[in-house]
């Protein structure tokens, strides 16, 4: 089986199903078999689901002269903040499983329901950082994720379990989710597709905030064709999240694979962002409004990371490559230059994180929490500074000597000032620079640096990288995908990101797919059963 099944796409797999070469129960103790063979070693899988997910393979098999809808039969993993009906949603952090006391999410979350219904199996939730807020995998419910293509190495974060489970071949494909880089980076650390879907595409009903106002959640596969088709399930309006209202008349009509030509790339346009090659910093999350204009400039040159050599070299020969297949690239000082980072570093968050936990906890916490006063009341302890805003036990966000007390954003009267107002200046520049250059996308790495080697320290301590420069999307809200850019002289993979106008993400999966097929760049990482992985 390991030859049919190394790699193998949704249309092969469901190929395989009607021709009766494998039956779905076969296939899903095929990817069980690796999970239990390589979990030990890279750890992607916090909780493998091994008894619903043969019981759900066993009924698909009764039903096989069914009609079958678009995922039928195929494994997936989902990311341990996205909610499974009756399992515990870690959001990796250990005070969400504390004994008796665990998050047990009393419904599927919207993704998780519409992946579902096209016929998916879930194997298992997969690691990934406290509450998605780092860029690297370790998390307090489980421990560290490491790198397929070398366990050394960070898979980046925070949807590290995620790409290693699948580009390991242990799940067809998973969903990530994205609040700075979270599904894009790690997706270019790991030779795969990474969705980032406009937002408001895509529900996040039912997924553990980081930051609600920018969270996202998207698919993450070895090929464009399976994200194209798992991005199809998972659109839709939904009435647990008012972003998606209106959504389905913006978008492109699916479904996503009839944009996927191989001379999608020829004769388009592609500027490259000059902040990225600059090295300038947006501070995740941005800086209110309160926040005078140099304090704010220090706090997002303190956020910078230059580009690596490694990584700018990578860019510059994937340009070279980008241009044989028919695309013009555009570098040059006027492409979304400093003065667009800055004003997108004004995109601020921060006095709304407490009301995206609420309103996560009322409609998806157990009946003993249902808010994050409820939490703090049972537990007798705060929930982690990232999902409340503030510090633990303290009622404000501190930005040196200015306090930011948490706010609701329906009635703040600074609400435009921190976040809308910011956020529309932002994306009429990104969108006006499109129409000045006549372009058809914007092109730059997934990360600002190659996988960083987690077993020695990395500027003078334990990383918490690879770093990224691509927060900006999350704050416009446009969509991007990351594809395979090709690989660094390590060995490692190198990840290259587009991102487009919004809800033309049709678009985007063909600029990818033209891409696949015209570098075919990916190749599946040499796995280990036995290895040390550090803590």
């Amino acid at each position: 089986m390991d030859r049919d099944l190394l790699e193998v796409t949704i249309p092969q797999l469901q190929h395989y199903y009607a021709t009766h070469k494998y039956s779905v129960s076969q296939v899903v103790d095929w990817y069980l078999a690796r999970i239990h063979r390589y979990n030990g070693v890279y750890r992607p899988l916090e909780q493998v689901y091994d008894a619903d997910a043969r019981a759900l393979a066993a009924r698909e098999d009764r039903d096989q002269a069914a009609a079958h809808a678009a995922l039928w039969g195929v494994p997936i993993v989902i990311k341990a903040n996205t909610s499974i009906e009756g399992k515990v949603t870690t959001n990796g952090w250990e005070g969400f499983v504390v004994p008796g006391h665990e998050l047990v999410a009393p419904r599927d979350a919207t993704i998780v329901a519409r992946l579902r219904a096209a016929g998916a199996i879930i194997l298992g939730h997969t690691n990934m950082p406290d509450f998605a807020n780092s860029d690297t995998t370790r998390s307090s419910s489980f421990g560290r994720t490491g790198n397929a293509y070398d366990v050394r190495f960070s898979p980046g974060g925070s949807s590290g379990g995620t790409v290693t489970a699948v580009t390991g071949n242990m799940a067809v494909l998973g969903n990530g989710t994205d609040t700075g880089n979270s599904i894009r980076m790690p997706a270019g650390t790991s030779a795969l597709i990474g969705v980032f879907p406009t937002r408001g595409l895509v529900s996040i009903a039912g997924i553990a905030p980081l930051d609600w106002l920018l969270d996202n959640t998207g698919p993450i596969a070895r090929n464009v064709t399976d994200a194209a088709i798992a991005l199809g399930v998972m659109a839709g309006e939904d009435p647990l999240d008012p972003g998606t209202q209106g959504s389905a008349a913006k978008a492109q009509p699916g479904p996503y694979t009839q944009y996927l030509k191989r001379d999608a790339l020829k004769g388009r346009r592609f500027g490259v962002p000059a902040f990225i090659l600059a090295g300038i910093g947006i501070p995740f999350r941005g800086t209110p409004a309160v926040v005078p204009d140099m304090a704010a400039e220090k706090h997002a040159d303190a956020e910078a990371w230059a580009l690596d050599p490694r990584t700018r070299a990578a860019l510059m020969k994937a340009i070279g490559e980008l241009r044989a297949l028919g695309a013009t690239v555009v570098i040059d000082d006027s492409v979304l230059p400093e003065s667009f980072a800055r004003r997108t570093a004004r995109v601020a968050t921060y006095p709304y994180g407490r009301e995206g936990t609420d309103l996560f906890l009322k409609d998806f916490g157990p009946a003993e929490y249902r808010s994050s006063a409820d939490y703090e009341r049972v537990m007798g302890a705060p929930l982690g500074a990232p999902m409340i805003g503030a510090e633990p036990g303290k009622a404000e966000f501190e930005y040196g000597d200015i306090r930011i007390r948490q706010r609701t954003l329906a009635t703040d009267p600074d609400a435009d000032r921190n976040f809308f107002g910011p956020r529309r200046r932002a994306l009429q520049e990104y969108l006006d620079t499109m129409d000045r250059l006549h372009l058809d996308g914007y092109l730059y790495p997934s990360s600002q640096m190659p996988p960083v080697d987690e077993t020695m320290p990395q500027y003078g301590q334990v990383t918490d990288g690879p770093h990224s420069a691509t927060s900006w999307v999350n704050m416009l809200g446009v969509p991007a995908v990351v594809v395979v850019g090709g690989f660094y002289e390590s060995g490692l993979p190198f990840g290259m990101e587009i991102s487009g106008r919004p809800f033309r993400d049709g678009d985007l999966l063909g600029f990818a797919y033209a891409w696949e097929q015209g570098t075919r760049h990916r190749h599946p990482p040499e796995l280990v059963d036995k290895g040390l992985l550090p803590d």
